[in-house]
């Protein structure tokens, strides 16, 4: 009963912080294409704090996976 508990905890793992870092990054791009659309100017600074935030929700999905991985590590 515990092996599976813990598997299903790590598949929920895994599930919601995919889901949320792509619900995430989706509304960041498209703030950031909103964001250039209107100061063109700006496009490059823009760009480079998107790449960045970007960088940092990916790093949060890898943190999840390596949770994952720890439970399934305890099965």
């Amino acid at each position: 009963m515990e092996k599976g508990i813990i598997a299903i905890a790590a598949a929920l793992v895994l599930t919601l912080t995919a889901i949320a870092t792509a619900i995430a990054q989706g509304i960041t791009a498209s703030r950031a294409m909103d964001a250039i659309a209107r100061q063109p100017e700006a496009a490059g600074g823009i760009r480079g704090a998107l790449v960045i935030a970007l960088a940092l929700m990916e790093a949060l999905t890898i943190y999840g996976m390596l949770v994952a991985f720890m439970l399934v590590g305890k099965i």
